[in-house]
């Protein structure tokens, strides 16, 4: 059985990290590469670099962030925001990432899945999706939060998996920056509907977020505020994982 992963989120505007709540209100909250070298050594996992205003601003994703927080760090990157065109990816990976995150790009066109998962790998490929609730269901949104498509998460999940992506990143839009919890259900139904890993996003206040997270079936989850704001670290958020009877990487 694989281990689970316990992700730091860092959402990155003009520089920083910063922090909102629903992809609103944004606060500073520190500098990416400080924040990713500390929590490389508390024992993270992974680290995801997201560039939350490219796609509004129309730009393409900050290299300069990517290579710098690379040469502080040796664990698995993650990056998205400003990316489509697969050449953009190309760059992404040049600069140190090893995964490359897509979100508004991929309902524009999700033939760009197909194409990034067909030239890097579908190992390579991240498809983030951002979900908020319209009544029994959930409507994907895009561009920071800012416009709702109409379509249903399940079924894009299943249809951005079909097309080539190697992991689905999920953001709950209502629990975002709450710290009220994961959209549990919404986890469940996404992580039933495909065949790849579901990192969760979005709510988390404490490691029993996290495990409510892995046991609707997250295989991965992302953690922002509470770590940015010193109320927890990793170290502690594992120890209290593996306590609840839950594996993850010591």
């Amino acid at each position: 059985m694989l281990a689970n992963r316990v992700v730091p989120c860092l959402d990155i505007d003009d520089g920083r990290v910063v922090k909102g709540v629903r992809f609103s209100g944004l606060r500073d909250a520190g500098d990416p590469v400080e924040c990713a070298a500390a929590y490389e050594s508390q024992g993270a996992d992974e680290i995801v670099l997201l560039d939350v205003s490219a796609t509004p601003d129309g730009r393409a994703n900050n290299i300069a962030v990517v290579e710098a927080v690379r040469q502080v760090i040796s664990i698995p990157l993650t990056v998205g925001g400003g990316v489509r065109r697969a050449e953009d990816t190309a760059r992404l990976l040049d600069a140190g990432a090893d995964k490359v995150g897509i979100n508004t790009a991929a309902v524009d066109r999700p033939e760009l899945i197909t194409e990034m998962s067909s030239r890097f790998g579908a190992q390579c490929t991240v498809v983030a999706v951002d979900a908020a609730r319209a009544g029994g269901v959930w409507e994907v949104v895009v561009r920071s939060g800012k416009v709702r498509t109409g379509l249903d998460v399940v079924e894009w999940c299943r249809k951005a998996v079909a097309h080539g992506s190697g992991e689905v990143l999920l953001t709950s839009w209502d629990r975002d920056g709450t710290g009220e919890g994961y959209d549990l259900e919404l986890i469940a139904r996404v992580a039933e509907a495909v065949n790849v890993p579901v990192i969760a996003s979005g709510g988390a206040s404490s490691h029993i977020h996290m495990v409510e997270a892995y046991r609707a079936g997250a295989t991965a989850a992302l953690v922002a505020s509470i770590l940015h704001d010193g109320i927890t670290s990793v170290d502690e958020l594992k120890r209290g994982i593996i306590s609840a009877g839950i594996l993850v990487r010591p």
